[in-house]
């Protein structure tokens, strides 16, 4: 999974004692109702709906779910566990099966897009960790749905350097091609076994990137092919895969089913934010150059430094994100804090008009050591600004209006419902992981 585990946790929430900028204005609380769908499982991160009303819940572990139409479990649609052999499942560890995504066609063509944590390749450095792999898999149409792991073709192989920064979040854009996550390698700060300038602003490495594939062609000896405006279609100036770059470690990447059918992405802060960004073709989004709104100095991770780049070796302008919030300090309880952002959607569904057309989210946990996550929602300007606002969404329950889990994903139904995973523990350990619905307070 994505943060989560102890190296990087814990450098940032140190870190997070440092002085900060400025607190978004945070709206009225809206109240939303959660409703438990599946439990049982130890590190939810994904849940996709099937066209039929079945969904599949992908677990870090290796399991892939699958719930029957009325939520409950109908069994397993795969396990990847001898794909794993490098994930310490009793330990914090970023690596495992990170996402599934339905090919559009899916119906016709049964194809399912998988990206899991693989160990080291022929072209992987020694002193390397391991690959962040992109798969394409078939399920038979014959009963039981089953992924067959035997259909396997890897379309993509990413070195990575450190075992954290995976990324491997996936998405079909409405133009059909897929949108993929790769973090800038791991370990702190976009340094360490790379140039010292990054591989966030490296446009000849895939890490720290958003990557843009035509998974329905094959060409050029690969099983897939390149977007013909692609930034770099013609891998002159950088990879031709590249879509946009400049990013740490998204961990969330969702098209709004409605309006504009903007991309968002959630990208994972260092030491002092966290923040949501709408990815625009070809931009660059400031790693390690800037952090959030302000200059980033990777000497000096805690501190903002006074001046900084304001755009990157092309020239191009770093863009903002669409709103940032910071690490915990001594705070007001209603402040927007958290130590690891967790991707969301806009919600388009029925249930919760209250939140229609606003990106709703969360944070893992304001605290490494105790399940704190918070659910947020963020509201676009209407008054011409580029700040969206937040405001922390209050919860029913037995948690005494708290969550009182971590916040390991999100996932949205065939009708635009919302669905928030989370489990008890800040380790890959034990089945306390659930898949809980989004619903009206009671």
């Amino acid at each position: 999974m994505n943060f989560r585990p102890l190296p990087r946790a814990t450098a940032r929430f140190l870190g997070a004692l440092a002085a900060l900028t400025f607190v978004l204005p945070v709206a009225a609380a809206e109240r939303v109702g959660l409703k438990l769908v599946a439990d049982g499982l130890v590190s939810p991160l994904s849940y996709v709906p099937l066209p039929d009303g079945r969904a599949l819940v992908v677990d870090q572990t290796g399991p892939v779910h699958l719930l029957g139409r009325d939520g409950k479990s109908a069994g397993l649609a795969a396990h990847f566990t001898n794909k794993l052999s490098e994930v310490t499942y009793n330990n914090f560890d970023e690596r495992g099966v990170l996402d599934l995504a339905l090919h559009p066609k899916f119906s016709a063509n049964r194809r399912v897009l998988v990206t899991y944590t693989a160990p080291k390749g022929p072209a992987t450095p020694s002193d390397w960790n391991c690959n962040l792999r992109l798969s394409s898999f078939t399920v038979p149409a014959a009963e039981p749905f089953r992924l067959d792991l035997d259909s396997e073709r890897v379309l993509l192989d990413v070195p990575k350097p450190f075992h954290n920064h995976n990324g491997g979040r996936i998405a079909f854009g409405p133009d059909g091609f897929l949108y993929i996550t790769v973090g800038d390698g791991g370990a702190a700060n976009d340094q360490g076994k790379r140039p010292t300038t990054g591989n966030g602003q490296n446009l000849w490495s895939h890490l720290g990137k958003i990557l843009r594939l035509d998974v329905d062609q094959e060409k050029a000896g690969k099983l897939y092919a390149i977007p013909a405006d692609n930034p770099f279609a013609d891998g002159k100036e950088g990879l031709p895969e590249i879509y946009a770059y400049g990013l740490r470690n998204v961990w969330g990447i969702s098209f709004d089913r409605g309006g504009a059918r903007e991309l968002f992405a959630a990208d994972v802060g260092q030491n002092l934010f966290e923040e949501v960004n709408i990815i625009v073709k070809g931009g660059n989004y400031g790693w390690n150059l800037r952090e959030a709104f302000v200059p980033f100095d990777p000497a000096s991770a805690s501190k903002v430094p006074s001046t900084g780049a304001t755009t990157g070796a092309r020239g191009e302008p770093l863009l903002d994100p669409i709103f940032d919030y910071k690490h915990p300090t001594p705070r007001k309880t209603d402040e927007p804090v958290g130590i690891s952002i967790t991707g969301g959607y806009v919600y388009r569904g029925k249930a919760l008009p209250a939140l229609s057309g606003k990106y709703v989210f969360g944070d893992w946990s304001r605290n490494m050591a105790m399940a704190d996550g918070v659910l947020f929602a963020a509201t676009r300007p209407t008054d011409g600004s580029k700040r969206w606002t937040l405001e922390i969404l209050e919860v029913t329950g037995p948690a005494g209006n708290k969550i009182g889990a971590y916040i390991t994903g999100f996932g949205e139904d065939n009708d635009g419902e919302l669905y928030m995973l989370t489990n008890d523990s800040n380790a890959l350990r034990g089945q306390t992981g659930k898949v809980l619905k989004i619903v009206p307070a009671n």
